[in-house]
C-alpha cells in the first residue's frame, strides 16, 4: 500500500505552526497528525479546536485529528466543524463506540479507532468493518520523544493480514532507523513528531522515510 506521513505538531513549534505546515506538505506528507490531549485521558494537555480552524486556511494537507481525551462524543463536532478530516477515538476513552462511530459520520468526516499498547487487538475487531483507519500506538500516549514498543507491532501484523485494504497508522517512536520494519509490519500510515519537527531538514527526513527499505 501506498506510504503516508503523517507529521505529529506535538512536536512543531508552536509559534510557527502554519508555517511548518506548508514546509511538510512541500516535503512530501500527506496528512497533518494533531494530537489533542485534555490532561484527564493523558497527563497532557495540548490544543483544542480553535488552533485546527486556526491552521486550516493555511494547509490543505488531510487533517488527522487524534483525540486522547475523555467523552470525545462531546468535542467531536467542533473539531468537525473546525476542519478536521479524520477524527481518531481512542477505545478506551468511549462507552458508545457505535455511537461515536456514527456521530463523526454525521459530521461526513473519516473515522478512526486507536488503542494503547496494553490493549489487546481483540478488543477492536469489532468495529473495523465501521472505521476507515486503525491506529496502533506504539508508545503509552501524552508525551512526544518517546522510543517504540516493539512488541505493539505485531497488533500490526495480525491486523494487516485480516484487513489487506485497511489504513493501518502507527504512532509512537518511528524514526528513519526503525521505520523501514513499522513498515514491513504492515502500517502504511506512519505519524512522526519529533524525528521530523526536531530535525535540522525536516524535508529530508520525511523524504528518506517515504522511501527507506
Amino acid at each position: 500500500m501506498k506510504r503516508i506521513i503523517a507529521p505529529s505538531i506535538l512536536s512543531a513549534d508552536f509559534a510557527k505552526l502554519a508555517e511548518q505546515a506548508v514546509m511538510v506538505e512541500k516535503a512530501g506528507a500527506e496528512f497533518l497528525h494533531i494530537d489533542v490531549m485534555d490532561g484527564h485521558f493523558v497527563p497532557n494537555i495540548t490544543l483544542g479546536p480553535c488552533i485546527v480552524k486556526s491552521l486550516r486556511p493555511y494547509s490543505s494537507l488531510i487533517f488527522d485529528v487524534h483525540l486522547m481525551i475523555a467523552h470525545p462524543e462531546k468535542y467531536i463536532d467542533a473539531f468537525a466543524d473546525a476542519g478536521a478530516d479524520i477524527i481518531t477515538v481512542h477505545y478506551e476513552s468511549v462507552s458508545d463506540m457505535k455511537g461515536v462511530i456514527q456521530q463523526i459520520r454525521e459530521k461526513g468526516k473519516r473515522v478512526g479507532i486507536t488503542i494503547k499498547p496494553a490493549t489487546p487487538l481483540e478488543a477492536i475487531l469489532p468495529y473495523i468493518d465501521l472505521v476507515d483507519m486503525v491506529l496502533i500506538m506504539t508508545v503509552e500516549p501524552g508525551f512526544g520523544g518517546q522510543s517504540l514498543i516493539e512488541s505493539c507491532l505485531e497488533k500490526v501484523r495480525a491486523l494487516r493480514r485480516q484487513y489487506p485494504a485497511l489504513d493501518i497508522e502507527v504512532d509512537g517512536g518511528v524514526k528513519t532507523g526503525n521505520i523501514a520494519s513499522v513498515y514491513q509490519a504492515g502500517a502504511n500510515v506512519i505519524v512522526a513528531g519529533s524525528a521530523v519537527f526536531g530535525s535540522d531538514n525536516p524535508g529530508d527526513v520525511i523524504s528518506e522515510m517515504l522511501n527507506k527499505k
